[in-house]
């Protein structure tokens, strides 16, 4: 009978062998919030650090009905059926009010989340910047060390905060429709900077040739932009996923950005400094966490925060007065 809580040591030797069952109970461990967890779900990742890294890590986001998730199955069914290990880690949209996530994307992936060569993990983003999972990068990990070669990132949609994603990922694709002028109205111009891969999907039938003329539009924009990457000039791809036209070639064009990366050294160069900007946030996530949980400061702050809505104190008076007391605070433990 299987014990209800593993030992580090069955965490690690199930992702290893690429056991998806207990990949997916890792995942659950380091997405938790429960403090009992922590402690185990960092000696799991420790563990499995040195397994990590072999991977090409592609994240892809587009504008609302753009078809990502259906773009994702065939990309993903194409490389699985070729050998390549896929992991899939979907994004989903967390409610505000409840807090409460749909998970769909194992639904509309059905093929692809059956596929022996392929695991699809939808993860409700909680609310956090970029609508990514607080938790992808160890996620992320996670995949790598059961041996997954391809980790594809999905997104919510896109938005400012999409930088996230770019910060946890080798190649960023965004996919388009038709119509380039009315898209372009949705798409911010910063993510158009970040962007390696570009495509234009639903080019089927009468579609098709609306989709190549946007494709041309597009050509001709990121020519005006500033390049996201040193040496490559963001490409631009027409596919059909339904047709399962383009899938192909937009595979080729990651495997050609990722080569002019590694040729150029760019390639290690951006993941240490997407190491040292995640060890970063998470400083940054971790002083927060403190500061909110002092009793001094939970005991404090009402007070000064209604004598900042009250006009009797400024801002910078009242945060200064509370970062002393917390310093003061600290001081004496």
């Amino acid at each position: 009978m299987r014990r209800n809580v593993l030992t580090v040591d069955e965490y690690v030797n199930g992702i290893k062998a690429n056991n998806r069952a207990i990949l997916a109970r890792a995942i659950t461990l380091v997405e938790s919030n429960a403090d009992r967890h922590f402690t185990l779900a960092q000696d799991v990742l420790t563990s499995i650090m040195s397994a990590t890294g072999q991977s090409i890590r592609i994240g892809i986001t587009g504008v609302p009905g753009a078809g990502k998730s259906t773009f994702i199955e065939a990309l993903g069914v194409m490389l699985a059926d070729k050998g390549h290990k896929v992991a899939v880690l979907a994004i989903d949209p967390s409610s505000s009010i409840s807090q409460g996530s749909i998970l769909g994307d194992k639904t509309r992936m059905d093929q692809l989340s059956r596929h022996p060569n392929a695991f699809v993990r939808p993860s409700p983003s909680g609310g956090t910047l970029g609508g990514v999972a607080r938790k992808t990068r160890e996620s992320l990990l996670l995949c790598e060390a059961a041996g997954y070669d391809i980790i594809i990132v999905e997104t919510v949609g896109v938005g400012q905060s999409e930088i996230t994603v770019r910060s946890m990922v080798d190649c960023f694709l965004v996919l388009m429709l038709t119509g380039a002028g009315d898209e372009l109205q949705g798409m911010k111009k910063g993510i158009m900077e970040m962007v390696d891969i570009m495509l234009i999907n639903k080019a089927d039938g009468k579609n098709k040739i609306i989709a190549e003329k946007a494709k041309l539009e597009f050509e001709r924009i990121v020519h005006m932009l500033p390049k996201t990457t040193e040496g490559w000039q963001t490409a631009v791809r027409a596919v059909s996923s339904i047709e399962g036209t383009g899938i192909k070639e937009s595979w080729d064009t990651v495997e050609q950005f990722c080569k002019h990366m590694k040729e150029t050294n760019q390639f290690q160069a951006r993941r240490k400094e997407q190491a040292a900007n995640w060890f970063h946030s998470l400083l940054e996530e971790q002083i927060l966490k403190n500061f909110y949980e002092n009793k001094e400061i939970q005991r404090t702050l009402p007070q000064l925060k209604q004598e900042v809505v009250n006009g009797d104190i400024s801002a910078t008076l009242a945060a200064i007065t509370l970062l002393t007391k917390y310093n003061q605070d600290s001081g004496q433990h």
